[in-house]
């Protein structure tokens, strides 16, 4: 049977909680979520478990990270379905704050991390990585875990993030938790909701391209030879293409020619749908 979470939704009351913790000798880790729960969260708060005695995860969709045009307002919101997908996996408190316990009247402040954010979604997302900057740094500091959990989904989100912590000195260890995909390689993700039945259908042709990419670099072609051939198969296919990139997996510089190691990254458009994924190459 599903056992109800329990759920604060200020800063005083997340702290009394992990001071409660702390000084019962536990260890503590952070999932920051936007909601609309899936697998792919869950095998996050499946890892923190793992990693530390309690686990603390957050809902919060944050306004700061969604450009004018894009889709805070259409976000899938469920917090009683989170809530207890949440409690079932294990995760012993959820933080839900309202926008002005995140946000008070005058706030002004905002973090911002340089190069690792110029490209790729940066570019395509003008402003998205401040806002995830800003908002992971408040939790990070509202919680104090001692370890906190992010999906490698998001590659470029995870370096920005770790970027932050190393730079601000916040005592935290930020960790990668695999990619879950469903069975036909398609990344979960709570925006694959909006895909129509046909899109759905056609949306795992990016991780397979990706795939592709990976493979013909572990067999030596160039990474711009690989990169540009996978943008016109899926161009060909019917997606509108942001990028297909292939990157150095710690500094996300550009590569060239044939590479040893180094990560495939894609942003693309499926109808309304906006689909990012990566691969490692060669693959593991």
């Amino acid at each position: 049977m599903t056992q109800s979470i329990e759920t604060v939704r200020t800063v005083h009351d997340l702290r009394a909680h992990v001071g409660a913790w702390r000084e019962a000798g536990e260890t503590v880790a952070l999932v920051p979520t936007m909601g609309a729960i899936h697998a792919g969260h869950l095998s996050l708060v499946a890892l923190a478990n793992r990693l530390a005695d309690r686990v603390v995860t957050s809902l919060f969709v944050n306004p700061l990270q969604f450009g004018p045009r894009e889709d805070f307002h259409a976000y899938p919101r469920d917090e009683a379905r989170d809530a207890a997908a949440l409690s079932d996996a294990g995760s012993d408190l959820l933080y839900a704050p309202e926008a002005g316990e995140m946000y008070p009247p005058g706030f002004s402040t905002k973090v911002s991390v340089g190069d690792l954010t110029e490209d790729l979604c940066g570019a395509a997302r003008p402003n998205h990585f401040d806002g995830v900057a800003t908002v992971v740094t408040k939790l990070l500091l509202q919680c104090g875990p001692d370890k906190a959990i992010f999906g490698d989904k998001d590659y470029q989100q995870l370096l920005v993030i770790k970027q932050l912590v190393r730079d601000l000195n916040i005592p935290v260890e930020i960790i990668g938790g695999a990619i879950v995909r469903e069975a036909d390689g398609l990344a979960l993700s709570s925006r694959n909701a909006y895909l129509s039945p046909v899109e759905r259908k056609l949306a795992p042709v990016l991780y397979h391209t990706i795939c592709t990419v990976a493979d013909d670099l572990a067999k030596g072609r160039g990474a711009d030879d690989a990169a540009e051939s996978a943008r016109f198969k899926l161009e060909a296919e019917g997606f509108r293409v942001d990028y297909v990139a292939v990157r150095d997996p710690d500094t996300l510089n550009p590569l060239h020619g044939p590479v040893t190691v180094a990560r495939v990254l894609a942003a693309v458009h499926l109808g309304k749908t906006r689909l990012i994924d990566n691969v490692p190459a060669p693959a593991r």
